[in-house]
């Protein structure tokens, strides 16, 4: 684990990940606060609840953007952890290590996991600054409710993205993992469309944000775990059986 948390420290990809998802996100989510103050009906309408220009308007926004955009920036960095090893080439280096392969995809899905975490949390610490720099005023019991829902969304987002690490793993590519970012993305969306709402894992935690938690059920976001309990086993048993000649 801890060569593993030197690699991600270590790397650009990390640290423009870390940076696109807690700045890019403040700064998306201010961009939103100040256009609430816009004369222009057309855009408060755009904005929707939004255009409030309170706390619970400019988390509210956060989340949305969050549901998307940091789903597709964690699965950037989790598609690059496991498929660099074979860009790189150091995945022969691996088949020495008197360590299980099995082992070392457990270790990057734990360092992925605690640095998203990690992200989810310094991500709600600037959603406050910025929201106190713009003179939002003090936190209400229901704004730190929904402050909250946001720092679960970003947690919840680490066994969305699970799936990720497998597909890198199969196509052996940093490419493969980021086409099924991308497509889980597309999914969570057409899903809620479709009326599946809580019942798609995917689209579960940032419909269960977004609406406050009375759109989705405790036993719809439990559907989680067999989600990303059936992903982790199935990136580990790709680590056990891989072969070097496929």
């Amino acid at each position: 684990m801890w060569a593993e948390v030197v690699k991600l420290a270590a790397s650009t990809v990390g640290r423009v990940g870390s940076i696109a998802i807690v700045v890019g996100i403040s700064v998306v989510s201010g961009s939103m606060l100040l256009a609430a103050h816009s004369t222009d009906p057309q855009l408060l309408a755009k904005l929707g609840p939004v255009a409030t220009g309170d706390w619970h308007g400019f988390l509210l926004g956060a989340a949305q953007i969050t549901g998307a955009g940091g789903l597709g920036g964690f699965a950037v960095v989790l598609a690059w952890m496991f498929g660099r090893e074979f860009g790189d080439g150091t995945i022969t280096g691996l088949f020495a290590l008197p360590v299980r392969r099995s082992s070392i995809a457990l270790a990057k899905l734990v360092v992925y996991g605690a640095w998203a975490v990690a992200m989810s949390v310094l991500l709600g610490l600037v959603l406050i600054l910025v929201g106190t720099i713009a003179g939002l005023g003090a936190l209400s019991d229901d704004d730190w409710a929904t402050l909250a829902r946001q720092v679960a969304l970003g947690v919840m987002s680490v066994a969305i993205t699970l799936p990720v690490a497998w597909a890198a793993t199969l196509s052996r590519s940093v490419l493969g993992g980021v086409s099924v970012a991308i497509a889980l993305v597309i999914v969570a969306q057409v899903s809620v469309l479709a009326g599946l709402g809580g019942w798609m894992p995917l689209a579960a935690p940032a419909l269960w944000a977004v609406s406050g938690g009375s759109e989705v059920t405790p036993t719809q976001l439990l559907l989680l775990v067999p989600f990303a309990g059936a992903a982790v086993l199935a990136t580990a048993l790709a680590w056990r059986r891989m072969q070097l000649d496929r």
